[in-house]
């Protein structure tokens, strides 16, 4: 029981939480505006991870500095998927009608891709590096500074977002796309831009995620789909679209996740994800936030 109520437990759990609804917020974005389901999204996070240790490697470069060089290589796909891929399937009311099926395909095509061309770049082998890997203890909790540093980072970048989207005009024009599509569109939202900038964010968070990743753990071109798969899970628990929910549901999903595993083992891990993941779906599956919290 001292366990349960200890300090360190807390931090392990905020840091897993904030890192969970950092990963989510760019695939809630993504999903919640264009409907595409971007299976993807896991393999971005490797992407931000490799791009933080390369320049980490290569030029010495901190990962408070590359987690903006990984954020635009991100963005940079995403502005490259948009245009290449899907501008031209939203913009036919007709394709725009099968874009979320066709979009699963599209992106497990990309999914492959990445990992190949990453997986020639550096070979299959697990890669990492040391960064703020000392220990510091405060109030009886020690931390290493890596995951205090993820904790606040992407804590930041997922509150900072919920400000945005809820004080600033392409923030409710964002809001008003995902919410009805249609009607913002007639008030005169532009579209295309509104699609093409969340897009490219949803990337770049992805990216940020994967930079602070890459500082507490070994990165393979395969690391992806685990990543995948707990930010389908954060935001089908806070409701598909919902913004502010799913950021929630990632605190709770790291809740979830470090007390369970207390309570039991590391191998229930899976189960617990999984188990939370199929018994929202079975109870509330419009998501257990879906009403009590807005973007």
């Amino acid at each position: 029981m001292d366990t349960l109520l200890s300090g360190q437990l807390l931090f392990a759990a905020l840091v897993s939480g904030s890192l969970y609804a950092l990963v989510a917020l760019g695939l809630n974005l993504v999903y919640g505006t264009l409907r595409l389901l971007n299976i993807a999204h896991g393999d971005l996070v490797m992407i931000g991870a490799y791009t933080a240790f390369g320049a980490f490697s290569l030029f010495h470069l901190p990962p408070v500095i590359s987690v903006f060089l990984a954020a635009a290589v991100c963005a940079g796909l995403g502005w490259a998927v948009y245009e290449g891929l899907f501008r031209r399937l939203l913009a036919n009311p007709t394709l725009a009608k099968r874009v979320e099926a066709n979009s699963l395909i599209l992106f497990y095509g990309i999914s492959v891709i990445l990992q190949n061309v990453v997986a020639m770049t550096f070979t299959a082998s697990s890669r990492g590096y040391q960064y703020l890997d000392t220990v510091i203890t405060w109030g009886g909790v020690s931390m290493t500074g890596n995951r205090l540093l993820t904790l606040i980072v992407a804590s930041a970048v997922c509150f900072g977002t919920l400000l945005f989207l809820r004080h600033t005009l392409f923030g409710w024009s964002l809001r008003a796309v995902i919410e009805r599509r249609e009607a913002a569109q007639v008030v005169g939202v532009n579209l295309n831009r509104v699609q093409l900038i969340t897009i490219c964010a949803g990337f770049a968070a992805a990216g940020v995620a994967g930079t602070l990743v890459s500082m507490t753990e070994q990165i393979t071109p395969f690391m992806g789909f685990p990543f995948t798969i707990v930010a389908f899970v954060v935001i089908i628990v806070g409701g598909l679209g919902n913004i502010g929910a799913g950021v929630l549901a990632g605190f709770c999903l790291g809740l979830v996740e470090t007390y369970g595993i207390a309570l039991t083992s590391p191998g229930y891990r899976s189960i617990l994800i999984y188990g939370l993941f199929v018994a929202v779906l079975l109870i509330r599956p419009e998501g257990v936030f879906s009403k009590a919290v807005r973007s």
